[in-house]
């Protein structure tokens, strides 16, 4: 009985461990997404099963409309972005894209910025798009790009800076405020899970499986893979050290981020906050079905803040 234990043991961490260096290890983009379960055949399934799925590493697929500029920044590792000026700007906003996103997928919600007068500076994480690397810490090593963007503009002149990010981005946004100097005009995030646990077994009860332990090996694998203790990435916890104005976006069916993580976040922010939540909409880009109530939060919200910087 304790062979057949410790052979269970070391067949689930090793599935653990490929699971993980998986989902924070995009590959070549040429290389074919692993399709959903009910597309793969038996072989095929018992392989994911085993080793994990397979993500590219995301491309942008279009360019801004408008007239912009490509600046790389050197971070923790180099990055790409894309800043759009508009005429007459009342600050800058800096968009940030979730897991397996890149800054192509912000161009719809930078054109809303734009529309509203504000300049937008998108940008591709490590492992995304055009910026170095292939690895994505869910956030984690991302917040000092986060650092680097803003600290960025301030050299350039831009005294109201606002932070976007959606899910991951949001994420970052967080946990940059809570370890570091920067003060931004105001944040708004978008579907931040509550901690990196919790975020693991969303994916999982999502499929119908059970979260108990894959959950766990999969979080402490892949923390140590990539350098830091993945139980410690709580936003939940980052939020008790954040003062800044924030809009905090939630879709009411979202099956990764419950309504509790949101409350919990919102709960524990210090400063001037508000909330705002979509009833039909689940963990997608809000525009697809609330364009008009999403404009009109995130324009109250900055027509709020620039007023009470004046």
């Amino acid at each position: 009985m304790l062979w057949i234990l410790l052979a269970v043991f070391v067949l689930l961490n090793t599935m653990a461990y490929f699971h993980a260096y998986k989902f924070t290890h995009f590959v070549d983009a040429e290389i074919e997404r692993t399709n959903s379960p009910a597309n793969l055949s038996r072989s095929q399934k018992l392989k994911t099963l085993l080793f994990g799925i397979t993500i590219p590493k995301p491309e942008n697929d279009g360019e801004p409309n408008l007239p912009f500029e490509t600046i790389n920044l050197r971070s923790n590792k180099e990055i790409e972005c894309w800043f759009i000026p508009t005429s007459n700007a009342i600050g800058t906003v800096v968009l940030f894209h979730g897991f397996s996103g890149e800054k192509s997928s912000l161009l719809d919600k930078s054109e809303v910025f734009n529309g509203l007068g504000y300049n937008t500076l998108l940008v591709d994480f490590m492992g995304s798009g055009n910026s170095e690397g292939n690895q994505t810490t869910i956030g984690f090593l991302e917040s000092q790009q986060v650092k680097t963007c803003f600290e960025y503009l301030k050299e350039r002149g831009e005294s109201n800076i606002y932070l976007f990010g959606t899910s991951m981005g949001a994420v970052a946004i967080m946990k940059s405020l809570s370890e570091s100097d920067i003060k931004p005009k105001g944040i708004i995030l978008e579907c931040p899970f509550g901690t990196m646990y919790q975020t693991v077994c969303a994916r999982f009860e999502s499929m119908n499986a059970p979260t108990f332990p894959m959950a766990g090996l999969l979080v402490f694998w892949g923390g140590i893979q990539n350098g830091f203790w993945a139980f410690d990435h709580n936003p939940t916890e980052y939020a008790k050290k954040i003062n800044t104005p924030t809009l905090l976006l939630h879709g009411a069916r979202d099956e990764r981020v419950s309504q509790k993580e949101i409350q919990s976040i919102f709960n524990n922010l210090v400063g001037e906050k508000s909330k705002k939540s979509y009833p039909n909409a689940g963990h997608e880009n809000y525009l697809l079905q609330y364009k008009k109530e999403w404009t009109n939060d995130v324009s109250i919200f900055l027509h709020k803040q620039a007023h009470n910087n004046k």
